[in-house]
Formats: C-alpha cells, structure tokens, sequence
C-alpha cells in the first residue's frame, strides 16, 4: 500500500494485520528480507525551508534530488554526502530523504561534517502502534528527555515510520580541489590519509582504493582551497597532483557515494567499520577473500567486495573473527535474499545491547510489525 500522508500512514499502521515491509524509495534493499506486505511512504514535498536559517523541513518521501536541487538554487547543499546504493544493489527507484535518514547512510564527508544523524534536527514519525511521535525541533535542537532522533536514524524502519524531517544544511563551498596520488599497499595509503586529516587543512574526503589511487579533497573559499592544497603537496603528499572542480559537478567523489567500484563486481558486498589504523591489518588478515576494496573515511570504513563464488557464512565468520579483537563492526551490505536469510547480516550485537534492542523494539513496535528480523529482531 501507498501512502501519502501521515495520517494515512498511521491509519495504515493502527490498521495491519500483519508485517509490514516499510520502504521509501526502494533503493536500499539492505538486512534480511522481511515478508509482509509493501508500505510504500511517499508522503513528499517541502513543510519548511529558512535558507538564512539553514534550515528544511521536508517530507520523508522527498526524493534527495529535488532537496539538492532545491538547495542548491540557494547555494547550499546537505552536508551528509547521502550515499546511493542503486548500482551495487541493482536497483531502480528514487532515493529519498527518509531512506537516507533511516539507514543513516553517510557519504565521504562525514569525516569532516558528520553523519546524518548529526544533522536532523528534528523529525515526526508512526510508532508500530499508529502513534504519531514528535521529537526536537524545526530550526533548532529541542530534545528534553530521549534523543529520539538519533535513535530513529539508523534503525531501517524497525522501530517507526519517518513521516518529517527537519534537517541543518549548510552552504555550498566556492570551490573543490581534489589531490590525486599512489600508494604502495593499505598501509602507506592510511599513512597518506592521516598525515592529511591530522593536518590543519580542513579535509573533506580521504579514501583510497586497491590499485593504489588515494585521494584527498578540500573545499571552502577558492584562494584557501589552492593555499591549503599546495601546502600538502609541499608538506605530507609530496607528488599528488591537484585538480579543481566545481561544486556539485561529478566527480570521483560522487562515485564513491555512489559506490561506483562495486557496480560491475558480482561478490558480495560488505561495509567495515573500524579504526583507521586497524584497515590495513585487517585486510592482510583476510587475505583473498576480498577480491576488491575501497577505504573511505581514512581508512575508518571499508568496502569489501568478496570474490564471487565465496560462501556468504563463510565470508562472514572470517570477516568478523578478523575484526573481533578490533572492535569494528561488519555489514552485510549486497548479498542473495538466501544468504541474507542465513547469516547476520548486521554485526552481531554483545547480550546487553541484545538485550536494549529487543526492549527498545517491544517499546515502538509492540506488535513486532515493523520490517521483522530486517535487524535480525
């Protein structure tokens, strides 16, 4: 069923008889597959935009082209980066804002600017018991008690229905340099990538990939943007070369967003979070098993490809064995519905937090009703 309002979405909800598979766009189909019937929110369209403010308020089934492109008519952008998963995961749909906020689904900048999370002010929502919940505010932080934004973003539609979100935006920079350069393995590029996050050049983007390219990128003022890059080059990235691109226009890092290596490979995909001084470790611990990687966030988060024909199980207990002395996570982020349906494909979580999950779910959804097990509860 579809919905466009959220009236209809709690009258929707209040009215199941049965799981329900929440979605937006339907371009992150992401965790374990759910049966239930289909509850498309395509409740769209702009509540609340305060450019001065640097504030949006905007329904949760507004595809994020229509806010960058409405934000960008102000010279403004979301900080966030949003990632697109629709070429890893074959997908067709339009990615919207509630999706992103759901899935907390945070792009290369996040290393500078933070995660979605960091930016929603505020949001409405429909509990698995058709309440219509309002938490923080719409041009301003406003939580008293529980910080029920932060939980909201990230929870994949298992504890509620986004119907609003308020969002801080901030303004587009006048210019981007991309510095450009090699490594010789994952332990000379996280060397690169925290020499250039450690310095005072305000860096916006630090990956790598498994041919040896890394790339930084700085943006801001034009004159700061060449002065900061230059001082790289002269300093810690000796040899990188640097290119100037506009705002917005694409670019290697529209392709990581967008997750672009991945999308001729057939493995299966996992998403690695853990210390940045840990990657290199951890890749040479699991040896072949990753046909492909990508380092994002300095090496705070990888995306592993596996060689196709690799056992889903197995790539899962290597994976995590190899990180549990860590303290990363790992995330089954593109896989068979089959395989999905027979590992954890979110990091098993320690009994205590188990144990809050499970609380937190019988507290918003006591019908358990919700995307079921897509968390694996």
């Amino acid at each position: 069923m579809k919905v466009t309002s959220e009236q209809e979405l709690a009258e929707a909800i209040r009215g199941a008889n049965g799981p329900l598979r929440v979605q937006g766009g339907g371009t992150r189909d992401v965790g374990r597959p759910v049966a239930g019937e289909v509850l498309e929110v395509a409740i769209s369209g702009v509540v609340l935009y305060e450019p001065g403010a640097l504030t949006l308020v905007v329904g949760a089934g507004t595809p994020l082209a229509e806010i960058e492109a409405l934000l960008a008519t102000e010279g403004q952008r979301l900080a966030f980066e949003p990632l697109d998963f629709r070429a890893v995961l074959g997908t067709s749909g339009v990615p919207t804002i509630g999706g992103a906020v759901a899935a907390n689904a945070s792009g290369p900048r996040r290393i500078q600017a933070g995660a979605v999370r960091d930016h929603a002010l505020g949001m409405r929502f429909v509990d698995g018991a058709g309440r219509v919940i309002r938490n923080g505010g719409r041009v301003m932080k406003n939580v008293t008690g529980y910080d029920l934004v932060k939980l909201m973003a990230g929870s994949w539609g298992t504890l509620g229905v986004i119907s609003e979100v308020s969002l801080k935006v901030q303004p587009a920079p006048e210019a981007v340099i991309t510095l450009s350069g090699r490594a010789g393995d994952a332990a000379q590029a996280v060397a690169l990538m925290s020499a250039a996050l450690g310095s005072p050049f305000d860096v916006t983007g630090a990956a790598a990939r498994k041919d040896g390219a890394v790339r930084i990128r700085l943006e801001g003022h034009e004159a700061s943007v060449r002065y900061r890059a230059q001082a790289l080059i002269d300093g810690p990235l000796a040899g990188f070369e640097a290119v100037l691109s506009n705002p917005g226009a694409p670019d290697a890092w529209a392709g990581i967003a967008a997750l672009a290596p991945f999308a001729a490979t057939r493995g299966d995909l996992w998403r690695i979070s853990l210390r940045p001084g840990d990657a290199p470790g951890l890749l040479a611990g699991i040896g072949a098993l990753g046909s492909d990687w990508v380092l994002d966030w300095g090496g705070g988060l990888i995306w592993l490809a596996t060689a196709e024909g690799v056992d889903t199980g197995e790539a899962a207990r290597a994976i995590r064995a190899a990180l549990a002395p860590l303290g990363g996570h790992a995330t089954l982020i593109r896989a068979g519905a089959r395989a999905r349906a027979q590992v954890e494909v979110f990091q098993p979580q320690p009994a205590p937090l188990a144990a809050i999950s499970r609380g937190l779910k019988q507290k918003f959804d006591p019908r358990g009703i919700l995307n079921p097990g897509l968390m694996g509860f």
